[in-house]
């Protein structure tokens, strides 16, 4: 696990709010296979209090993330 000084680091966001897009740093995005059988998705935009709506394969659009099975 990050600490919460490397996360805002790597991403320039603070634990809580960190955005799936727009990293100071390039990252890789891994996105859990399960999200797929949801209409919608929230994701964080930047702050610990806002969110933005979104779906499966846009959210995969926008961050050129890596579909993976990743829970258990």
């Amino acid at each position: 696990m990050a600490s919460p000084e490397e996360v805002k680091t790597q991403t320039g966001y603070t634990i809580g709010g960190v955005s799936p897009v727009v990293h100071i740093n390039k990252i890789d995005i891994y996105i859990d296979k399960s999200l797929e059988g949801f209409n919608n998705l929230f994701a964080a935009a930047g702050h610990p209090h806002c969110v933005f709506k979104i779906d499966f394969v846009n959210i995969q659009k926008i961050t050129n993330g890596k579909i993976e099975d990743i829970i258990e």
